[in-house]
């Protein structure tokens, strides 16, 4: 079973449609990646799988169940999203541990304590950090908290839109090393949107490259890290990125 399937996928804002006609499948445990510009779609993409960008068309499948146009509680139980911006993300007069544990609440899930200790070890923060404020934390660990947030319910897949973005190029690197280590360890699959190559050649196993709201390109990430990218297009990207993949 793949864990998310789009079938001839539109999705507009008002009158204006952004994204045109997108077909993928992405298996379980699979990290595949949505590349390209500004623009291109990537973002509604997520938005729309999450339940945010309601006005599309076609097919939505995830974990073989279709999806609804809106948020719903069994959704949110088996597939989560991280934002580019934590701190956006995190509500400002609630402390770490009232983050972490309004899911279950809103779920009815009991274990309170024990689930947001496991959480926060699993993504590398002391239990000193439970009761501090989005403010007293660095962005790197706003990014570590808004990704425990995301695995409270345990879900099987995460949405990632541009995760590292927000971050130093040092702390980058150490929020990507924890999502790997997360997937293998949890058995995770993403789906992650980035313009950043780098981020793909380290992260993931396939790519799609968008461009105005149309898949480009699918490819696997060892054609990216050779270059081999068939499309005009995914050459030009490659080109921008400096022909050098390494992880960033």
């Amino acid at each position: 079973m793949n864990a998310i399937e789009l079938t001839h996928l539109d999705i507009a804002y008002g009158p204006t449609r952004v994204v045109h006609d997108v077909s993928l499948a992405i298996a379980e445990g699979e990290s595949f990646a949505l590349v390209g510009e500004s623009g291109s779609g990537k973002s509604t993409i997520l938005k729309a799988i999450a339940g945010l960008a309601p006005d599309w068309t076609g097919e939505i499948s995830v974990l073989g169940s279709p999806r609804a146009h809106r948020p719903d509680r069994g959704f949110a139980k088996s597939c989560q999203m991280v934002f580019q911006d934590p701190y956006g993300s995190l509500h400002p007069r609630k402390t770490v541990d009232d983050c972490l544990a309004e899911p279950l609440a809103v779920h009815g899930l009991k274990g309170r304590d024990g689930r947001v200790k496991a959480v926060l070890a699993a993504v590398g923060l002391d239990q000193r950090f439970r009761f501090r404020y989005p403010h007293q934390l660095s962005g790197g660990q706003r990014q570590r908290v808004a990704i425990a947030r995301a695995l409270m319910l345990e879900p099987r897949i995460l949405l990632l839109d541009e995760p590292t973005s927000a971050l130093d190029v040092s702390v980058q690197a150490e929020i990507l090393n924890l999502l790997k280590k997360l997937r293998r360890e949890q058995g995770l699959t993403y789906l992650l949107v980035t313009h950043n190559l780098p981020v793909v050649s380290f992260l993931c196993d396939r790519l799609a490259v968008m461009r105005h709201g149309r898949i480009v390109e699918v490819a696997h990430v060892e054609a990216l890290k050779r270059g081999a990218l068939a499309e005009p297009y995914s050459r030009e990207l490659y080109a921008a990125s400096g022909g050098t993949l390494q992880p960033a």
